[in-house]
């Protein structure tokens, strides 16, 4: 029984197939998931509302925006104000009508995971207005931050334990 053994240029010619497919299946994933977005705006069936937060890390154009979990609509904008402050416009589907008491937060799906603006509704019969902005949001916590805070405490602590 021979075995097969591929030439060294076999070989080559192997290895540049396998990377050209996943070339090729990297790209098609790319390409559904623009796809995707971009589908979002040519339905037509979205209104545009604002929110100004003091620091949006990690969240970007193109990311959700959800209400109870279900994605609402996307973020189509970022841009900064005269003080500094990061303006996301965000277009919402028009069938979801948001109480203009409602809070946007910026929180993230897991530890590590993917950055999206939350939406809280408030009880009010009045509703934002196509071109209108959030009057309460929050922003992003930072993973580095909170590790800092939680390792001061822990310091406090133990000095505190050792008096």
């Amino acid at each position: 029984m021979k075995e097969d053994v591929y030439s060294q240029e076999e070989a080559k010619y192997l290895k540049v197939g396998i990377y050209a497919a996943f070339l090729i299946a990297l790209i098609a994933c790319v390409y559904v998931l623009n796809k995707d977005s971009m589908a979002h705006k040519e339905d037509g069936k979205y209104y545009t509302i604002d929110a100004r937060f003091n620091r949006t890390d990690g969240l970007l154009v193109g990311d959700a925006v959800r209400l109870a979990g279900v994605d609402i609509g996307r973020v189509v904008n970022a841009r900064l104000d005269e003080h500094f402050k990061a303006i996301l416009s965000l277009d919402i589907n028009e069938n979801v009508q948001i109480p203009d008491d409602s809070s946007a937060s910026i929180v993230s799906s897991g530890l590590m995971g993917k950055k999206y603006i939350e939406i809280e509704p408030g009880g009010s019969m009045d509703y934002i207005p196509q071109g209108g902005e959030f009057s309460y949001t929050q922003d992003a916590m930072v993973l580095e931050e909170l590790l800092d805070r939680i390792i001061s405490i822990g310091k406090a602590n133990r000095k505190t334990d050792k008096n």
